[in-house]
C-alpha cells in the first residue's frame, strides 16, 4: 500500500514538472532566451512540488477558513473523531470547523501523524451522530491511504497546470511577431492548450478522486460498522450542498470534500465532476450493508491493507 501511493504522489509530481517544463520552453522560444523559459520553469515546478508536499494541509485549512479546534470548544466532533481513530488505528488527527453554512466534510495532510478532519458548520447542524459517524469513518479512511496528499497533489497540479496554459497563450498573442511565419502555429498551439489543459488537467483528478471516494465509503463503513448511516447522510449532504444558501465556489479544491461542494455547476463542470454519483455510492453503501449483515466482507483490522477494495461491485 505504501509504495502505490508513493507511485501515485510521484507520478503527480512528475507530470507537473514535465508540463511546466514544456511551457518554459515554448515560451523561451517565442522571446528567443533559449532555455532559460525551461530552466525557470523547472525551478518553479520544484518550489511547488516542496510547497504541495510540506504546506497542503496549512493552504488547505487556511482557504477553507478553518479554525482548529479541541474537547471542549467541539465535544461532539472531537470525540466522534477519536472514536473513529482508535476504531481506524490510526493517530489522533487534528479536529477543525468550517462555518460554511453547506454540509460538507474533508481531510487533509502529507500522512496520517500530519492530517486534519474538518466538518462544516452546515454538516454538525444536520447530521445525527450515527451519520456523522459515518462521515468520519469515510474521512480517517482517506487519511489511512494517504488519499490527502495525493488529492492535495492534484488540486495544486490542475490549478498550475491552467494557470500556465494561459500564460503561454497571453505569451503566444502579445508576445510574438504577427509577421512571423510560425506564428499562426504558435498561436494555434496557444489556444490548444488553453483548451485542452484544463480538461487533462481535470481527467487527472477526475481519476485520481473518483476512485478513491469509492473505497473511502466503502473502508470507511467498514471501520465504523455503519454503511447505511453514511449512505444517509450522503443524501442529506448532496441535497444540502444543492441549498441556495450554498455559495461556495473553490473548483480546484472542490474533490477534497466528501460531497461536491459547488451548487452551480456549468454542462462541463458536471461532466468533469471529481465526485461519483451520489445515487451510484449509496447503491454501493446498500450492497455493503447486506454482505457485513451476511458476514460476507472481511471484518475490518487496522493493520489490513484497505488500499484496494474487499468487493466485486456489478
Amino acid at each position: 500500500m505504501r509504495f502505490m501511493w508513493q507511485m501515485r504522489t510521484a507520478l503527480s509530481f512528475v507530470l507537473m514538472t514535465l508540463f511546466l517544463m514544456l511551457i518554459g520552453f515554448v515560451v523561451g522560444f517565442i522571446f528567443g532566451y533559449g532555455y532559460l523559459g525551461l530552466t525557470i520553469m523547472l525551478a518553479i515546478s520544484v518550489l511547488f512540488s516542496f510547497y504541495s508536499y510540506w504546506f497542503s494541509k496549512s493552504s488547505a485549512l487556511r482557504a477553507n477558513k478553518v479554525h482548529l479546534v479541541d474537547e471542549h470548544e467541539e465535544p461532539r466532533l472531537y470525540n466522534t473523531v477519536k472514536r473513529v481513530a482508535e476504531k481506524a488505528g490510526l493517530p489522533m488527527p487534528e479536529v477543525g470547523v468550517s462555518e460554511f453554512p453547506m454540509p460538507n466534510a474533508f481531510a487533509t495532510g502529507r500522512n496520517p501523524s500530519n492530517a486534519a478532519v474538518v466538518a462544516t458548520r452546515g454538516l454538525l447542524n444536520l447530521l445525527n451522530d450515527d451519520e456523522l459517524e459515518g462521515v468520519i469513518g469515510h474521512e480517517m479512511s482517506h487519511v489511512k491511504n494517504r488519499d490527502i496528499l495525493v488529492m492535495s497533489v492534484a488540486s495544486t497540479i490542475v490549478s498550475v497546470m491552467t494557470y500556465a496554459s494561459r500564460m503561454m497563450y497571453y505569451s503566444i498573442l502579445f508576445g510574438s511577431n504577427r509577421r512571423d511565419e510560425n506564428y499562426g502555429v504558435l498561436l494555434a498551439i496557444g489556444i490548444a492548450s488553453m483548451i485542452f489543459v484544463p480538461i487533462a488537467g481535470l481527467i487527472m483528478q477526475m481519476a485520481v478522486s473518483r476512485n478513491r471516494e469509492y473505497l473511502a465509503d466503502e473502508t470507511g463503513a467498514r471501520i465504523t460498522g455503519k454503511p447505511l448511516a453514511l449512505a444517509n447522510a450522503l443524501r442529506r449532504l448532496e441535497s444540502g450542498c444543492a441549498s441556495p444558501h450554498n455559495t461556495y465556489h473553490d473548483t480546484a479544491r472542490a474533490d477534497m470534500w466528501i460531497s461536491d461542494p459547488v451548487r452551480k455547476k456549468s454542462f462541463f463542470k458536471s461532466v468533469f465532476s471529481t465526485h461519483p454519483s451520489t445515487d451510484e455510492r449509496i447503491r454501493r453503501l446498500e450492497i455493503l450493508a447486506q454482505k457485513m449483515k451476511a458476514d460476507e466482507v472481511p471484518e475490518y483490522t487496522p493493520d489490513e491493507d484497505s488500499s484496494r477494495t474487499k468487493l466485486n461491485f456489478q
